[in-house]
């Protein structure tokens, strides 16, 4: 059972001449199967503190834990290890591969995660398949609306059945019937 836990996160970005605070001592812990939803306006710190949580951005201070494992005090050099084995990240931006097709933009994680080939072709289908895309699995970026992309940003993030899913406004771009399939997509993955 996976767990997430952090204690006194704090984020400063160091300026020419001032200090911005992006997140000031954040503390939070989960367990296994729970949603937990970070909520607050827009430049409160909600896309740092989810960054520093995932493994991409290093705290200024606090700990990060996940599965009983300190992330920060790992070599830098394991920290992509870290998140293929324990997180699937919804990107606000997307993140997508403008050159691949979205089918391409989940086999990649697929890939990254040891599955190759039809096997990775088949399980990126039925992802796609999953939040409404089959029709657009041939498709790049460019010709997918604001609204799919974030739908192969999702599939991709379930790609692997990570442990834990970092999701950073995962419905901001759906109309309410795709959130709200999204959202089931979310809980049967935490109910897993």
């Amino acid at each position: 059972m996976t767990t997430i836990e952090a204690t006194a996160l704090t984020k400063v970005y160091r300026e020419a001449t001032t200090d911005v605070v992006a997140v000031r001592d954040a503390s939070l812990a989960t367990a296994a199967g729970e949603i937990v939803a970070v909520m607050g306006p827009s430049g409160s710190g909600k896309t740092t503190l989810l960054s520093m949580l995932g493994c991409i951005l290093r705290p200024t201070t606090g700990t990060v834990t996940i599965d009983g494992q300190r992330v920060w005090d790992s070599d830098e050099r394991d920290l992509p290890r870290l998140r293929r084995r324990y997180v699937g990240f919804i990107f606000q931006s997307f993140n997508l591969f403008p050159a691949l097709t979205a089918a391409e933009n989940v086999e990649v994680v697929l890939n990254l995660k040891g599955l190759d080939g039809r096997a990775a072709r088949r399980e990126a289908g039925r992802l796609l398949e999953r939040v409404g895309l089959a029709p657009r699995l041939d498709f790049r970026p460019r010709d997918l609306s604001g609204g799919e992309k974030q739908r192969v940003s999702i599939a991709r993030a379930l790609a692997g059945d990570p442990p834990l899913i970092l999701a950073d406004e995962p419905t901001a771009n759906l109309d309410a019937s795709n959130g709200e399939q999204v959202m089931r997509l979310l809980r049967e993955a935490a109910a897993q």
